[in-house]
């Protein structure tokens, strides 16, 4: 279970990283769904996007998940 929180923190950083290259290339990646999420919060000033997928990030997730259950403790 340790494992598994371990792993989230680098499912996000990789789908962020491949999401930014594809996205603001105006890809969609077919099934891993690439969309813009607009975040805008005027109380703090806040105005920005970026690009996320759901797919790429239980991919991504599993993915460090695998590697941290074989590298062990």
């Amino acid at each position: 279970m340790i494992a598994f929180f371990k792993a989230i923190p680098f499912g996000v950083f990789l789908t962020v990283l491949v999401a930014l290259f594809m996205g603001s290339g105006g890809a969609t990646g077919g099934m891993l769904n690439i969309f813009p999420v607009d975040v805008y919060q005027p109380d703090f000033g806040l105005d920005f996007r970026f690009y996320w997928s759901w797919v790429l990030f239980l991919g991504g997730t599993f993915l460090a998940f695998i590697f941290i259950i074989m590298m062990g403790d």
